[in-house]
C-alpha cells in the first residue's frame, strides 16, 4: 500500500478537480471568527460552518464527487450511513438521476431518515452501527448491480471532503491549526491531504467522542483496530473501525487526536446555539468542544474548527437546552419539606418570585413514608437570572425555616 503522504498527494490532486466539478451543487460555506470562543479557548478561533452546507453537512461534497465519477457505469447507488452520508448520496443520486438505496442503523433518528427519503432514496433499516449497516449495503449493491458509495474509505470521497481545505485557504490568509471531527476519517484525511500539499505548516488535529475512540486505539496499535462504541450524542462519529486508507493518512499527517466527553459535546451544542446562533449536531460540535475545554495545544494560535453538520434530532435539542440552562444557573430544580398547612407553599413561591424566579413546574408528595409527619415533599422547577440568585433563594428559604436543596 502507498504511504500516507503518497495517498495525500493523490487525494489533493483529485480534490482540486473535485472542487471544480461539485461547485455548482454545493455552498461555499462561511468562515467566521468568534470573539466568545476565542476568549474561552485562548486561541483566535474561526469556525467553518459546514452545518450550512447542502443536506446540512459536509458529506454532500464527497458524495457528489464520487457519484460524478461512477454515474456512467452504474444504474443506481447504495450507501450505508447513520444519516449525513445518507443524505449526501441521496442528494447526489437525485442530481445525477440515479436510483439510490440507503442502509441506515435501526437507531437512526427519525429526522435523518425522513430527510434521506425526501431526496428520493429508498431507506433500509439494518444493524446497530455503521459497520453492520455496511455489510447489508454490500449485499444489496451486489444483488442490484449498484455502485457502493463508501462513507469514508475511498480516495474520491476523501478528495471531495478535502475541498473544504481549498476554501479555507482562500477565506483566511494565515492560520496555524485546523480541528476536525473524526468518524471514519474521510473528512480529516481529505483536509489534511490538501493542507499537506498547499500549506504544510498548518497542524491538523482530530477529535472523537470518548465513547468511540477508534482512532486513538488504532494509533496506539499501529493499525486499524475494532472497538465497541458506547452510546453518544455524536452519533455521526460512531464507527467500529477506521478505514485502511484514512488510517494511513491520519497516522502520517495528523498532529494529534483527542477525546471529548458527552457533557463537553452537549455544552458546545448549547453554546453554539446561545452564543453563535448556530445549530450543530453532536459530531458538528466536537471540534469546538475540544477547543474550549483545553484538549488541544492551540493557545495563542489562530485555529479553525470545522462544524461538520447540523442534522440533530429536535428531541435532543430540547434536552440539551434544559441541561445547558441548568449548568448556566438559569434553570433550577429545588426539593424540600414544606409543612402541610394552608399558606405554606404560597410563602415558598413568594420567596422565589421576590428574587425574580419564574416557576414552571411543581410536584408535591404527601404519602411517602420517608417524609416527616405533617409535611409534604415539594419539588419546584423555576427559571432564574443566574446561579447567584438560586443561592439567594435557597438561603432565604432556609432562613425562614424551610429545608430545601438543589436536586436533579
Amino acid at each position: 500500500m502507498a504511504s500516507g503522504k503518497e495517498l495525500a498527494l493523490e487525494v489533493a490532486r483529485r480534490s482540486r478537480e473535485a472542487r471544480e466539478i461539485i461547485s455548482e451543487y454545493i455552498h461555499e460555506t462561511p468562515l467566521e471568527e468568534s470573539a466568545t470562543f476565542s476568549q474561552m479557548s485562548g486561541s483566535r478561533v474561526y469556525l467553518k460552518y459546514e452545518n450550512l452546507q447542502k443536506t446540512g453537512a459536509f458529506k454532500a461534497r464527497g458524495a457528489l464527487y464520487k457519484v460524478f465519477k461512477v454515474k456512467d457505469e452504474y444504474k443506481g447507488l447504495v450507501a450505508a450511513s447513520a444519516g449525513n452520508h445518507a443524505q449526501g448520496v441521496a442528494y447526489a443520486g437525485r442530481i445525477f438521476g440515479l436510483k439510490t438505496v440507503i442502509v441506515m442503523p435501526v437507531s437512526a433518528s427519525i429526522s435523518k431518515i425522513e430527510a434521506t427519503k425526501s431526496y428520493g432514496a429508498e431507506v433500509v433499516l439494518a444493524g446497530r452501527v455503521y459497520d453492520e449497516t455496511l455489510e447489508v449495503a454490500k449485499k444489496i449493491a451486489a444483488e442490484r448491480g449498484y455502485a457502493l458509495i463508501h462513507a469514508f474509505d475511498d480516495l474520491d470521497v476523501m478528495a471531495g471532503q478535502g475541498t473544504i481545505a481549498y476554501e479555507l485557504l482562500e477565506q483566511l490568509d494565515q492560520f496555524d491549526t485546523v480541528v476536525v471531527p473524526i468518524g471514519g476519517g474521510g473528512l480529516i484525511s481529505g483536509v489534511a491531504s490538501v493542507l499537506y500539499k498547499e500549506a504544510p505548516h498548518v497542524k491538523v488535529y482530530g477529535v472523537e467522542p470518548a465513547a468511540a475512540p477508534k482512532t486513538l486505539r488504532s494509533l496506539e496499535a499501529g493499525r486499524p483496530v475494532y472497538i465497541e462504541p458506547k452510546p453518544t450524542i455524536a452519533d455521526g462519529l460512531v464507527v467500529k473501525r477506521l478505514g485502511s486508507l484514512t488510517f494511513q493518512v491520519i497516522r502520517e499527517l495528523v498532529s494529534g487526536v483527542t477525546l471529548v466527553e458527552e457533557d463537553e459535546l452537549a455544552h458546545s451544542i448549547y453554546l453554539l446555539l446561545e452564543r453563535g446562533k448556530v445549530l450543530a449536531e453532536g459530531a458538528g460540535a466536537a471540534a469546538l468542544a475540544a477547543m474550549i475545554h483545553g484538549k488541544l495545544p492551540i493557545k495563542g494560535k489562530t485555529s479553525v474548527g470545522i462544524v461538520s453538520g447540523g442534522n440533530i434530532d429536535l428531541t435532543h435539542i430540547y434536552r440539551i437546552i434544559l441541561r445547558g440552562l441548568s449548568k448556566a444557573g438559569r434553570l433550577a430544580k429545588i426539593t424540600g419539606y414544606v409543612p402541610d398547612a394552608p399558606g405554606q407553599l404560597k410563602t415558598v413561591l413568594e420567596i422565589i418570585a421576590n428574587h425574580r424566579g419564574n416557576v414552571i413546574g411543581i410536584f408535591h408528595d404527601r404519602t411517602s413514608h420517608s417524609i416527616p409527619a405533617w409535611n409534604a415533599l415539594v419539588s419546584i422547577t423555576f427559571e432564574a437570572p443566574g446561579r447567584s440568585v438560586i443561592e439567594e433563594i435557597l438561603a432565604e428559604l432556609r432562613g425562614r425555616g424551610y429545608d430545601f436543596w438543589l436536586s436533579d
